[in-house]
C-alpha cells in the first residue's frame, strides 16, 4: 500500500491548491532498496533519463572510437540540452567526424528547453531545426554506431533496426531484467524509450557511479565498466553539455564536482547517480548510491524540489555543497506583480528497513 503522505503540497495563502505524488527509490552498487516513496517498482517511462544507457549500447559498437568523439561529444549524446549556441556547434562538430548530414537526423526541431534561447530565437525569427533537437546528440551517435556495426543508417531510430536491437538488450542488461520484461514506446526525439521499475533506473545509475569509483582506483575493470566509468566522468565533466546553463542537471553536477551525475527524462523522471563517500556508507549503502524520482503528475518544477528535498533528508553532500540548488528547492510562488501568494511543501519522509528489519529513516542515522 502506498503510504498517503507521499506527495508534495502547493498552496495559495495556506489553502493546498495541489498535491503532487511522488515515487522514488534509494538502491546501493548491490542493488538493495534502502529508501522509498510511493511505489518504487512503479513500471515507469525513463525517457532522456536513459540516455546514458543509450550511450553505452552506442560505445560498444565501436562507433565512439572508429569516428573519433570525445568525452564533449559523450556528455552530449547523454544530454537534453537546451539548443545554446554550443550545443548545436558541438553536434555539428559530431556531424562532421562521421560525415553526416543535418538531414540524416531522424529527429526534428522544437522550442529550447531555455527561455532566454527561445526569446532570442523570437527576436531573429528562428526556426529550430534537427540540430537544435535536445536529443540531437544521441541520433549522432546513433547514426555512428548503426555505421559501425555496417547496418546502414538511413532507420537507425526504428524499433526493429539492429542498432535499437542493441540498445535494447543493453538496457535490460544493466537493469539486470530481462529483455522481455522492459516494455517500449516512442521518445518525443523519435527513438524507442523504455518503460521498466523504477528502482531498477536507480540501479542503473549506482552501476555507472560504481564504475567510476573502481575506475579512479584503477583496478582491473571489464570492458563494459570501463565504458560506464567513462559515460559518468564525460557527463560530471561537461554538465553544461548535458543540460544547460541555470539548468537543474548542470547545477547539480557543477555543485557536486565530480561526485554525482544526474539526468532529467521528461515528464518528470529523474536519477542520480552517487559514488561512495562517508555519506553513502552512513546510509548503509555497499558501494555508490542510485536514487530514482518520478512524479506522478510529470511536474518537473516539483521534480527539482522533491530531488532536492531527498539529497536533504539523505544528507549527502554538506549544506554548503546544496546550497546552489536552494533555488529549485522551495521555489517561489509570486504573482504578476511580485507578492508571494504561496510556498511548496514536503510531507513526505523517505522509509527504509535496517538490516534487522527495523524501519529506519535517514534522519535517523545522521543523529
Amino acid at each position: 500500500m502506498i503510504p498517503s503522505e507521499d506527495f508534495v503540497v502547493t498552496d495559495r495563502g495556506g489553502i493546498v491548491e495541489n498535491r503532487h505524488r511522488v515515487h522514488a527509490a534509494v538502491v546501493d552498487a548491490k542493488g538493495r532498496l534502502l529508501y522509498a516513496l510511493g511505489d518504487p517498482t512503479r513500471l515507469t517511462l525513463a525517457r532522456s533519463a536513459a540516455k546514458p544507457a543509450q550511450a553505452l549500447a552506442i560505445l560498444e559498437t565501436n562507433g565512439v572510437e572508429r569516428y573519433g568523439f570525445d568525452d564533449a561529444d559523450l556528455a552530449l549524446m547523454c544530454a537534453s540540452h537546451s539548443s545554446e549556441e554550443r550545443h548545436i556547434a558541438q553536434t555539428r562538430t559530431m556531424l562532421s567526424k562521421i560525415q553526416a548530414e543535418e538531414a540524416d537526423l531522424r529527429c526534428g526541431g522544437h522550442p529550447s528547453l531555455s527561455e532566454s534561447v527561445n526569446r532570442s530565437w523570437i527576436k531573429q525569427d528562428y526556426t529550430p531545426t534537427a540540430v537544435c533537437s535536445n536529443c540531437s546528440g544521441k541520433h549522432v551517435g546513433m547514426i555512428a554506431g548503426a555505421r559501425a556495426i555496417g547496418a546502414g543508417a538511413e532507420n537507425y531510430h526504428l524499433p526493429d533496426h539492429p542498432m535499437q536491437l542493441i540498445v535494447k538488450r543493453t538496457v535490460a542488461e544493466l537493469c539486470d531484467l530481462d529483455p522481455q520484461d522492459v516494455e517500449w514506446g516512442i521518445d518525443g526525439c523519435n527513438l524507442p524509450t523504455p518503460a521498466f521499475p523504477l528502482d531498477r533506473l536507480a540501479r542503473l545509475y549506482a552501476k555507472l557511479a560504481s564504475a567510476a569509483d573502481r575506475g579512479e582506483g584503477h583496478e582491473d575493470l571489464s570492458t563494459r565498466d570501463a565504458a560506464l566509468a567513462r559515460i559518468f566522468q564525460a557527463m560530471a565533466r561537461y554538465p553544461e553539455l548535458v543540460a544547460g546553463e541555470g539548468r537543474y542537471c548542470t547545477v547539480l553536477m557543477r555543485a557536486f564536482d565530480g561526485a554525482m551525475i544526474g539526468k532529467l527524462g521528461a515528464d518528470a523522471s529523474y536519477a542520480i547517480g552517487v559514488r561512495v563517500s562517508d555519506d553513502t556508507r552512513r546510509l548503509g549503502a555497499d558501494g555508490a548510491l542510485g536514487i530514482s524520482v518520478k512524479i506522478e503528475d510529470g511536474n518537473i518544477e516539483i521534480l527539482y524540489a522533491v530531488l532536492t528535498e531527498i539529497l536533504e533528508q539523505l544528507g549527502i553532500g554538506s549544506p554548503e555543497c546544496r546550497n546552489p540548488l536552494a533555488e529549485f528547492h522551495h521555489p517561489k510562488r509570486v504573482n504578476t506583480m511580485g507578492v508571494t501568494t504561496g510556498g511548496v511543501s514536503f510531507p513526505f519522509k523517505l522509509r527504509g528497513s535496517k538490516p534487522d528489519g527495523e524501519h529506519s529513516s535517514p534522519a535517523a542515522l545522521t543523529r
